[in-house]
């Protein structure tokens, strides 16, 4: 008895030890399983971006019809291509609210072209023709930088495409720059304000994408992406039609240590160029735009003041690093 006493532990320590150099063994395979399965992203950079931000800034407002928004689209289309993009210009004219014929220019560049799998990325680069929410009356009718509103999601779009030109991610990818998106009502004007009246440019791709059948597995927007403490709620169209999306976004934002930014909860729906994409092209996509308790996007917003001053690279870096994570994991 007594023997088989003995005997019976160290059996069980013999198949502990068994026990513990397969879970060893599963634990490397799972970490060298992990390792091969790992998503080598690249390191947004701010400066960077700040400084694409800077460079459309400085061609002056981006109105179209006038010489600022053409140079300055010659340069967005010429920097596309330097990293690598097939770029493909649909040069429209479309008529404002006003009767106003623009010489709009949608600017696309597409990594992974033949790729069926694909993910497109969109933001305007024109500006205001107006600062007509500014707090002094005299500046109303006089065009706006759009350091905020317009080059800054512009900016991060460039400095991911700076990426995409060294590292392909698995899926295509598309980047989109809407034109006429910021020529819609004064804010005096006394006629309908209608949501078509604002975005033109997304209406025109939407419906007349760049490559004929053009679909997309999801798209994300960017709009005012570099404003100080910009706070990112999920808009309320982009939760309707794209609820995962918005998750995945707002989750990666959070686990990348940007919750200060991204903070999960809804907030209001807003008139953009998603809006079109959505109910023309069909194809899921949420939009990246501040929200502000007190109803404004951000207080800069529709003044003259909306210049380089009102761009913070923290922010610049929360967007532009959590959408790349998304991009570059994607299957």
């Amino acid at each position: 008895m007594k023997r088989n006493y003995t005997l019976i532990p160290l059996c069980l320590v013999l198949l502990a030890f068994i026990a513990c150099s397969n879970n060893t063994k599963k634990a490397s395979d799972d970490t060298e399983a992990t390792t091969k399965n790992a998503v080598n992203v690249p390191q947004f950079n701010a400066d960077s971006a700040y400084q694409y931000v800077k460079a459309q800034v400085d061609f002056g407002p981006r109105v179209p019809n006038t010489k600022a928004h053409v140079d300055c689209g010659n340069y967005l289309a010429n920097k596309l291509t330097e990293f690598g993009a097939k770029v493909t210009n649909q040069y429209v004219d479309l008529p404002a609210y006003t009767g106003t014929l623009l010489k709009a220019r949608n600017i696309i560049g597409s990594y992974k072209p033949d790729t069926k799998k694909r993910i497109v990325l969109f933001s305007h680069w024109d500006s205001r023709p107006w600062a007509d929410a500014d707090p002094d009356a005299k500046k109303h009718y006089t065009p706006i930088l759009g350091a905020n509103d317009g080059a800054s999601g512009v900016g991060v779009l460039l400095e991911i495409a700076r990426h995409l030109q060294k590292q392909l991610p698995e899926m295509g990818i598309d980047i989109v720059f809407v034109d006429a998106e910021d020529y819609g009502t004064h804010q005096a004007y006394n006629g309908p304000h209608k949501e078509e009246y604002w975005g033109l440019g997304s209406q025109y791709w939407a419906r007349n994408p760049h490559v004929q059948g053009y679909n997309a597995r999801f798209g994300i927007l960017l709009d005012m992406v570099g404003g100080k403490n910009a706070e990112f709620r999920y808009e309320g169209l982009s939760h309707e039609v794209a609820p995962n999306v918005n998750e995945k976004v707002w989750k990666t934002a959070n686990a990348l240590g940007f919750g200060r930014h991204f903070v999960q909860k809804k907030g209001g729906f807003v008139t953009d160029d998603h809006t079109f994409i959505n109910k023309y092209a069909k194809i899921p996509t949420i939009d990246i735009v501040p929200y502000y308790p007190e109803g404004d996007f951000f207080e800069h917003w529709h003044t003259v003041k909306d210049d380089m001053d009102a761009i913070d690279k923290a922010t610049l870096q929360a967007v532009g690093q959590t959408v790349m994570q998304v991009i570059y994991s994607e299957k």
